[in-house]
């Protein structure tokens, strides 16, 4: 059966709308944490801090402290540890950490910019701020409302400072090694494949590597969707199926990368003499 895929002249509609793309046009694929782990990440700070707030409250009440303190000193120092609980010691913790904090470390998680750079104090500080109102005042209701709004799972602290929650520990796709399959072997000699967005190669890899654990409805679905968006970048087109087209285009882009990687080490170790060598009746020293 053949394929049947249509050209567009924009962006493909399926592009990845996570990707980000730096000031070298270098496609960044991004992963914001989920909501189930910035739930799970945010129990287990509200737990940390809340703890150690006890742990002053109790330490302020123990017999060896109460008779150093009259009344007045020990609420001072109790709204005191609150206000460092809640605000000082998250800001600390997160910009001294880039991002981190034991909750985040947990899942895996890390705040970052939303051009994907590292927070600063005042990223750390707003975010602490409005966290009073939005976890501990409500216990995470306001947050958690905010963040299923969110594509991103940003709370509104995250809103207020441009900052989201990044996950870091993405699974290692192994790449793939397919040939160009037999009946694609001709159109492959002269098949123009241009260079593919990062998001849409890493997709087409990482279906190939899994097809086999697919079912049947899906692999076919998701084959052709991902061969609609391949289609642009590709000409002539083949008449075969979805498949088998992704795993030639995939063959095609890997061979002719690595013969480009050979002949760039090929013209550098030519030029390495006139890089390396000394002029021409230059002595050397």
């Amino acid at each position: 059966m053949a394929i049947a895929m249509q050209r567009s002249t924009g962006i493909p509609e399926a592009a990845d709308e996570l990707e980000l793309m730096t000031g070298e046009a270098v496609g960044l694929d991004l992963r914001p944490t989920s909501f189930v782990l910035r739930a799970a990440g945010a129990i287990i700070d509200f737990i940390a801090y809340f703890g150690l707030w006890l742990f002053i409250l109790v330490a302020i009440s123990s017999p060896f402290l109460s008779g150093f303190l009259d009344e007045a000193s020990a609420a001072a120092i109790r709204v005191s540890a609150l206000v460092f609980c809640l605000v000082v010691a998250p800001t600390t913790i997160e910009t001294m950490t880039q991002g981190k904090s034991l909750g985040k470390l947990a899942v895996g998680a890390r705040i970052v910019r939303d051009d994907g750079g590292s927070i600063s104090l005042r990223h750390a500080f707003i975010r602490s701020l409005t966290g009073v109102l939005e976890v501990f005042s409500t216990f995470g209701g306001i947050a958690a409302i905010t963040a299923l709004l969110n594509g991103r799972t940003k709370r509104t602290g995250d809103l207020l400072a441009g900052t989201y929650s990044q996950n870091e520990r993405l699974s290692k796709i192994t790449p793939p090694v397919y040939g160009v399959p037999l009946e694609l072997a001709g159109w492959a000699v002269t098949a123009d494949v241009a260079r593919m967005p990062y998001g849409l190669s890493r997709r087409i890899a990482q279906f190939l590597h899994q097809a086999s654990k697919l079912t049947p409805d899906a692999r076919d679905r998701l084959s052709r969707s991902l061969a609609a968006e391949a289609s642009v970048f590709v000409s002539p087109l083949p008449p075969a199926n979805a498949e088998l087209f992704l795993a030639a285009v995939a063959a095609v882009r890997r061979e002719r990368e690595f013969t480009g990687l050979g002949l760039q080490a090929q013209r550098l170790e030519h030029l390495r003499p006139a890089l390396t060598d000394l002029p021409h009746g230059f002595p050397e020293r």
